[in-house]
């Protein structure tokens, strides 16, 4: 199932949300412009699992490593990459910045990415291979939206084989189905030794925090309020 829009208007612009995929695009066309230097750029500034395990025992800069976690997840693979995390922060993100304000959204954001890299971290942390890309930070996107927006509208590209049609599906349904597959497929990575990939348990893990957060937020609010309607 592929996401095309939502029927769900922010009352407020998506001024950090915009910032985020501009930013994300002008560093990814700064890694192009790198040429045969690209693989030692993702080295730096990617995050690598051996490498943390080695500043965690001393054998290399802690703090290097640490900012690894934050530049990680404006880096892309490739505009498959890009285009794929970009247009889902697109359609998800503005309504999570309008429930959170401009600035918790973007803390938020920020702190998804680092939970994401940190649960990729923990299922290989002997692989030498960078994490890079803003999926555990969109993946918390979506798991904060599954819990403030559930019954929204999502208009859906649903495979019909060998047809496809387009549906309007509840966004619990869609960001459900999305969690579920990244939850399998980050099991089988467990059991097949595989060293490179896609980093599912960065999507689950950015996912579960998102989720986490806007479910307590919502309760703080409701506190505060006398009540929480989710919408």
């Amino acid at each position: 199932m592929i996401p095309l829009r939502d029927e769900n208007p922010s009352r407020t612009a998506p001024v950090v949300t915009r910032a985020l995929i501009a930013l994300n695009c002008a560093l990814f066309v700064y890694e192009l412009l790198t040429g045969p230097n690209l693989n030692g750029f993702i080295s730096t500034w990617g995050m690598i699992p051996a490498r943390v395990s080695m500043a965690l025992t001393g054998q290399e800069p802690i703090a290097a490593a640490a900012l690894t976690f934050i530049t990680s997840m404006f880096l892309h693979g490739g505009w498959m990459h890009l285009i794929g995390n970009m247009w889902f922060l697109w359609i998800f993100g503005d309504n999570v910045e309008d429930r959170l304000g401009h600035f918790g959204y973007l803390v938020f954001y920020l702190a998804s990415g680092v939970v994401a890299a940190g649960i990729q971290y923990f299922a290989a942390p002997q692989s030498r291979v960078p994490t890079i890309g803003a999926s555990g930070a969109i993946a918390g996107v979506l798991g904060a939206y599954a819990v403030a927006f559930p019954g929204a509208k999502v208009m859906t590209l649903v495979p019909f084989f060998p047809f496809f049609q387009v549906v309007a599906l509840p966004a619990l349904v869609v960001l459900g189905f999305w969690f579920v597959l990244q939850f399998f497929s980050g099991a089988l990575s467990l059991g097949s030794g595989a060293s490179g990939g896609v980093a599912w348990w960065a999507h689950i893990g950015g996912f579960a925090f998102g989720f986490l957060v806007m479910l307590l937020f919502g309760r703080a609010r409701g506190r505060a309020s006398g009540a929480w309607v989710q919408e």
